[in-house]
């Protein structure tokens, strides 16, 4: 497997855990909107935060199901494992079947992806062929002002829609889901008659379950008529450190750079045995 299609799978797969949250704030029917914030395998605001001594692992579940006008369904699942650790070093690993570039076999894939803040590093890690993809993670000054501009323009697009009536938010109240305390909100989104063509209002409905403890989500529902209906839900959550290996590219692998100055080989900044990069978050 070669490093393009890796990172396809990769990339893909992160996708099948965004499209319940993603899908839900953009209105065009080409495709998802990816409007909003999202939750990357898993984790929410792992896209472009490092969340520091709230270590946990956990087991997370992505259902989607799409009925077509034929009256075929469409069931796509995915298997997650999640592990962090108390300096925010991170470890997805993704099981799916059905999804874009992993479609393609019919048999599922299993993809790992390890986020290192400590070394300024992601590794996809190919098992195949024992290589370990690594990338550069951005500058803490670059994320934080990528993210504060993001979010700035996401809230007065809200506030835009919610004036129009075309945006609702509710509040769920609290509750305990694996032992883990999760405060509810349901959005209600509206696509006028029109808009995409439709002659009827199109309501998009998504319910998330957030723990501000460890800063994920733990559970989220979204229905829209366009795409489906997606389910996701995090199991088995402990709250205990995970094994220093989990974060450590395997033995035997070989480090190839796939972006970032100053990420090369085994020996390489970054590498095993190499000197340590700049600390950078994610």
């Amino acid at each position: 497997m070669n490093r393009n299609t890796w990172m396809c799978l990769v990339a893909g797969g992160a996708l099948i855990l965004t499209a319940g949250t993603a899908r839900a704030q953009g209105p065009h029917r080409g495709g998802p909107g990816f409007g909003g914030p999202m939750e990357l395998m898993g984790f929410e605001g792992g896209h472009g935060k490092v969340v520091k001594g709230a270590p946990f692992s956990a087991t997370a579940t992505s259902e989607t199901t799409e009925t077509l006008t034929d009256g075929t369904v469409i069931h796509r699942t995915a298997q997650l494992s999640l592990y962090r650790d108390s300096q925010g070093r991170s470890r997805r690993e993704l099981t799916a079947s059905g999804f874009g570039p992993l479609a393609a076999s019919g048999t599922p894939k299993t993809m790992v992806m390890i986020s290192d803040p400590v070394a300024g590093a992601h590794y996809m890690l190919d098992s195949t062929n024992k290589v370990a993809h690594e990338m550069a993670m951005r500058t803490p000054s670059a994320t934080s002002d990528a993210t504060d501009s993001f979010h700035q323009k996401m809230e007065a697009r809200e506030a835009s829609e919610e004036a129009a009536g075309l945006l609702k938010k509710e509040s769920l109240g609290t509750q305990v889901i694996d032992g883990v305390s999760v405060e509810g909100t349901r959005i209600t989104k509206t696509i006028p008659a029109g808009k995409i063509g439709n002659d009827k209002a199109i309501q998009i409905v998504s319910e998330r379950w957030y723990s501000a403890d460890l800063q994920i989500v733990v559970k989220s529902t979204h229905s829209d008529p366009q795409f489906g209906t997606t389910t996701y839900t995090v199991t088995n959550l402990q709250k205990t450190e995970p094994a220093a290996t989990l974060f450590a590219v395997p033995a035997g692998y070989t480090v190839t750079a796939g972006g970032g100055r100053g990420h090369g080989g085994p020996g390489g900044p970054g590498g095993p045995g190499g000197a340590p990069a700049p600390p950078a978050e994610e």
